[in-house]
């Protein structure tokens, strides 16, 4: 579990706190035991984007471009990653913070969870933001959050594809570990593959698609996982993974 834990600033996605999660998305990752990651936070604000103190007239040009560039990197490493990446969101997510949860495999929130690109009122539209929410909700929806800046309830998420699941806030850290705990009952090294192909695909044409996954079900069989997975179904017996 990944905590953002800036509450007094709005777990804001400072230079800092950008470096600070690459490191901790990237801590262990090659290691058998690591299965799933879960990102919470702290405080009534899950996120609330960029720190707009960094944005300012007093940094340069390349300051503003290492914020951005930094924060694209910790978008795509989530989905690179070989291991499912859970939001548990708890409160307000905003413009680089509702990327985040755009970006993430899974997410899980609260009923009093709200979800906003606002960056059109204050002059910044949410361009980078727009790739993950673009992706993630139908287009028009999209636009309208972006246009006005006005927030989509929990439930507004949930019904047009941001977010997975929505649960009271008494019930959300076990239903984040119900799925994380479903998850780890699965073959690390299937999940990898699984996860991988689902990125690679979904930007593809249906032909080409179908073309590549078809290529990687057959590796998939050649897995030790693969193998063992079918043997046990066949025997009626648990698989045994090796991941």
């Amino acid at each position: 579990t990944i905590v953002l834990n800036n509450p007094r600033r709005r777990n804001a996605l400072s230079l800092p706190m950008l470096q600070s999660l690459r490191r901790d998305l990237l801590h262990d990752v090659k290691s058998r035991e690591l299965r799933v990651i879960v990102i919470a936070a702290e405080g009534p604000v899950f996120c609330s984007g960029h720190d707009l103190k960094e944005l300012s007239s007093e940094d340069d040009v390349k300051h503003h471009s290492q914020v951005f560039e930094l924060c694209a990197e910790v978008m795509t490493l989530i989905q690179k990653l070989p291991v499912p990446v859970i939001a548990k969101v708890n409160g307000l997510a905003t413009a680089a913070g509702c990327q985040l949860v755009a970006s993430c495999d899974i997410a899980v929130a609260s009923e009093k969870s709200q979800f906003a690109t606002p960056g059109v009122n204050i002059g910044l539209f949410c361009s980078t933001p727009a790739v993950a929410l673009g992706r993630s909700l139908p287009r028009k929806v999209a636009l309208e959050m972006l246009f006005t800046g006005e927030p989509l309830s929990a439930r507004e998420a949930l019904m047009h594809g941001l977010i997975s699941k929505v649960v009271p806030e008494d019930k959300l850290e076990e239903e984040t570990m119900k799925i994380s705990q479903k998850i780890c009952e699965s073959s690390k090294s299937v999940l990898a593959l699984g996860k991988a192909t689902f990125y690679r695909q979904i930007t593809q044409d249906l032909d080409t698609a179908y073309k590549m996954t078809t290529k990687v079900m057959v590796d998939n069989l050649t897995l030790r996982d693969g193998q063992e997975g079918i043997e046990a179904f066949v025997q009626k017996r648990k698989p045994v993974w090796s991941h």
